[in-house]
């Protein structure tokens, strides 16, 4: 149960009520308590006053020739005197239950109450209107010399007292308990509500130091400087830091790069259409430059298409909700677009493996970007590879079922192959191999790794082993069919 309820969720708030909530409950419960025992302690030393008074009163008690008698001396009444605060009452009932003395109307011991001589006995109980305090003692007079036996039932003598000096006593012992207790809580809310303060004072100086970092400020917090049940937090921060660091520094990494692929482009462009605003300038001229031009444009669209799949590939996966990809189906339908263009170019493009509806290819992910994917791959063989009419370049696409659940894509090329030093590099943005005269913006594999990364695929780079002079490179993927 929590007695102070926030709109916000406070630690400090969370604390204190779980400390004050058990104190405030506990200290009403303590005081009924309290009460409890100081009744008992309270009527403990008048209880054996009272059963004092009993037996005193037994020892004025007499048979003889078979009948009770009692006769109590002026001395023995100051036993049985009325003070300022309570009113002491007595019976003494004979042998066969007739009144000796005493009050006649005192109420009797209850009927199921087992007779035992020499036993005093206690009970709460009513007379007159006021709460009493009965002792009684069941009793075999001694007979008088020649009396004969002792006939009949007990001796019953019992002696009643009001209560008003217990309950003035018992109220006594709750007040010098209970009292300091008004002081004690108070004190002891402020200490609590003082500790936790100064215990989460750490968490304060922790947020005034985040505070006043600067906002490029991504350097790790000295996690020595904490408590240690902070420390956890604290190496999370540092943690999430470093992550945005990087991010920082892949970030104007890639925008440099960018900046520097679409320079060349735009800069062509520029030229090509000062070289046709010449005064001079022929008709040849002029559709020498509008050629160029136009391949300037569509160097320069293709880059920044990339971009944009890269952009959407690292971003935008995050947020799309999954789905059931047939991967045999999409790979078949890409292989079939892209055919036209290969075979413009004399290239050998084909598929082989699962069927499409296998359920063996289904996976859980993201389609749009699945299908860049398999276009990138295409395209890094279509632009990669040596084609001509005399040797055809090879492209081969395969769908497979892997081991326990996994589904394999495989893009296989017998093209110059990519050494081992290289793999790595080839997956980063815009890195481009030496030597290499084929037009591209160095985007296409990094899209296929960020992609691949998004759906918790293993990226695999290898050679193809093909026949001749040329090892080929086979990229395999490995998808969790789950």
């Amino acid at each position: 149960m929590k007695i102070f309820q926030r709109e916000q969720r406070s630690l400090f708030g969370e604390i204190l009520d779980w400390m004050l909530t058990p104190l405030l409950v506990i200290w009403p419960a303590s005081l009924i308590l309290t009460w409890a025992v100081a009744q008992g302690i309270a009527g403990a030393p008048f209880d054996r006053a009272l059963e004092h008074n009993t037996r005193a009163l037994s020892q004025l008690v007499s048979v003889s020739q078979g009948k009770a008698s009692f006769s109590l001396p002026a001395p023995a009444k100051e036993i049985l005197r009325a003070d300022d605060d309570d009113q002491v009452y007595y019976q003494v009932l004979g042998l066969r239950g007739e009144y000796l003395s005493g009050e006649r109307d005192l109420p009797l011991p209850p009927d199921d109450d087992a007779i035992e001589t020499g036993l005093v006995k206690m009970r709460d109980d009513e007379f007159r209107g006021q709460d009493v305090r009965i002792a009684w003692l069941y009793t075999r007079a001694e007979p008088s010399m020649g009396s004969g036996k002792n006939e009949g039932k007990p001796i019953l003598i019992q002696v009643a007292e009001t209560r008003e000096k217990r309950s003035r006593l018992a109220t006594e012992i709750v007040k010098g308990v209970m009292l300091p207790q008004f002081i004690v809580l108070p004190l002891a809310v402020f200490l609590i509500w003082l500790a936790l303060a100064r215990g989460i004072r750490p968490l304060r100086e922790l947020e005034d130091r985040i505070r006043a970092r600067r906002p490029d400020d991504l350097s790790p917090i000295e996690p020595q400087a904490v408590p240690l049940e902070v420390a956890p937090l604290v190496n999370s921060v540092n943690e999430l830091f470093d992550r945005e660091r990087q991010s920082l520094i892949a970030q104007r990494r890639f925008l440099a790069d960018a900046a520097h692929q679409l320079k060349t482009p735009l800069a062509g462009l520029r030229m090509q259409a000062d070289l046709a605003l010449r005064a001079n300038a022929s008709e040849a001229d002029l559709k020498q430059s509008l050629q160029q031009i136009s391949r300037a444009s569509m160097s320069a669209t293709r880059t920044v298409n990339q971009l944009l799949a890269l952009a959407r590939a690292e971003g935008s996966g995050q947020s799309l909700p999954r789905q059931s990809v047939d991967v045999a189906q999409l790979v078949i339908e890409v292989v079939r677009d892209a055919l036209p263009r290969a075979m413009e170019r004399s290239f050998d493009l084909g598929y082989e493996g699962l069927d499409a509806g296998d359920t063996n290819a289904v996976i859980q992910g993201y389609p749009a970007l699945l299908l860049e994917l398999v276009r990138n791959l295409i395209d890094n063989a279509l632009n990669y590879v040596p084609s001509t009419a005399e040797r055809a370049g090879v492209i081969t696409l395969r769908v497979l079922a892997g081991r326990e659940g996994h589904v394999l894509l495989q893009v296989e090329d017998n093209g110059p192959g990519i050494p081992a030093s290289e793999r790595e590099l080839v997956l980063q943005p815009f890195y481009r191999r030496l030597g290499q005269e084929a037009d591209g913006s160095g985007l296409g594999l990094a899209i296929v790794a960020e992609i691949a990364k998004r759906h918790g695929a293993d990226l695999q780079i290898d050679d193809a082993d093909f026949q001749g002079d040329s090892p080929g490179a086979r990229f395999t993927l490995n998808f969790y069919r789950a």
